[in-house]
């Protein structure tokens, strides 16, 4: 019987398609919640949780009482272990509280849904000494260190992969996070914490996210002269967050939002700094085009950051509506070969999977894969 530890962080993500980034401390959330965000992390939590209901009979389920793993876990048919001493509502004090007593229980993997600043939890904990494996269900805001899936699908195959076969290699993977604060006034400020050891399967794993190999600013701005050029009239433009989208603001002569989402329409902006409903709301009976950009070392164009660009976006948008810019190195040294979205819905994903023109300088694209 194995034992498996499955940790949610309830409020994880709920920043993202508000605009705000992230949900560290209490008054963020509370602003999440009043600008109308919804827990999502539970959702994903599920998605994983599918993937091991085949060796259900084999594994004892380890969580925490209520909305940080027991609920999903007795809808996904388990009945799991539950941890004592979780308050209400829960704080990261009581994930380093779980993560502590599944090391103590000699759990053989632990399964949690959060973002950087989970993953950071885990690490205060288990970054010291022999420690269980972890795999994360990718369900943060911000996502840039390499313990997380590529997918909650990804999480779930993986763990069952590891648990079911048993010889799966193990690696250790950076844990990264960001300032908060920082983030939200543009600036990026992020520091390697430490390493936990993973499982390695492939292409089941993101990697760590890192800047552009090349950000040469007569690239960026080649990139910037062929959308600008490209602009029609009565068209609105969405333009994602990242330092390769700024230049094509500042070629229109307007302040960009540099982590955040802008609208721009007829050479002026529309709104700045965006979440999901605004968009929904600015978009509605216009003409629409997506500028986004790839993150550099894991090739994600949509739901690492972006969140803002959500599901419903998208579609309204259409792929043929999206442009994606990114230096030539940047996509070449993309190690799979291949972009990738998450966005949380399974059939926009499909829509989306297949090839994708990428602008790469003035009047230079590649045709390169999309996979979610």
């Amino acid at each position: 019987m194995k034992k498996i530890g499955f940790i949610i962080n309830p409020i994880a993500g709920m920043g993202g398609k508000v605009g705000l980034k992230g949900t560290d401390g209490p008054e963020i959330i509370k602003k999440a919640y009043a600008l109308g965000a919804r827990p999502e992390a539970a959702g994903k939590a599920a998605l994983a949780l599918q993937a091991l209901k085949g060796i259900r009979d084999q594994l004892k389920l380890v969580t925490c009482p209520g909305e940080m793993g027991e609920d999903v876990a007795r809808k996904c048919g388990f009945e799991p272990l539950l941890l004592d001493n979780i308050s209400e509502p829960t704080t990261a004090a009581d994930t380093e509280k779980a993560v502590n007593s599944m090391a103590e229980l000699k759990v053989d993997l632990i399964l949690f849904a959060g973002g950087d600043g989970t993953a950071r939890n885990i690490y205060n904990i288990l970054g010291a000494g022999d420690c269980p494996p972890v795999i994360g269900i990718p369900a943060g805001v911000k996502i840039h260190s390499a313990v997380y899936a590529t997918s909650p699908r990804n999480a779930g195959e993986l763990a069952r992969l590891f648990l079911e076969e048993g010889s799966l290699p193990t690696r250790r993977a950076e844990v990264m996070d960001i300032d908060e604060e920082a983030f939200r006034e543009g600036r990026l400020s992020a520091r390697l914490y430490g390493y936990l050891l993973v499982p390695c399967a492939g292409e089941l794993m993101q990697h760590l996210k890192i800047g552009g190999v090349s950000t040469e600013e007569s690239v960026l701005e080649a990139i910037a002269e062929h959308v600008v050029e490209k602009m029609e009239q009565d068209v609105v433009y969405i333009i994602g967050p990242g330092s390769t989208t700024g230049p094509i603001m500042k070629k229109l002569g307007l302040e960009n939002t540099l982590l955040g989402v802008d609208l721009v329409l007829n050479g002026k902006l529309l709104a700045a700094d965006t979440g999901e409903k605004q968009i929904l709301d600015l978009i509605a009976g216009k003409r629409v085009k997506i500028v986004v950009t790839v993150i550099g070392g894991q090739g994600y164009i949509f739901g690492r950051g972006n969140q803002q660009i959500s599901a419903a976006v998208i579609s309204l948008v259409g792929k043929e509506n999206i442009i994606v810019v990114a230096t030539r190195e940047k996509i070449l040294s993309l190690e799979y070969g291949r972009l990738l979205v998450d966005t949380g819905d399974d059939q926009v994903n499909k829509m989306l999977s297949g090839y994708i023109r990428v602008v790469t300088g003035y009047k230079e694209e590649l045709i390169y894969p999309l996979s979610s």
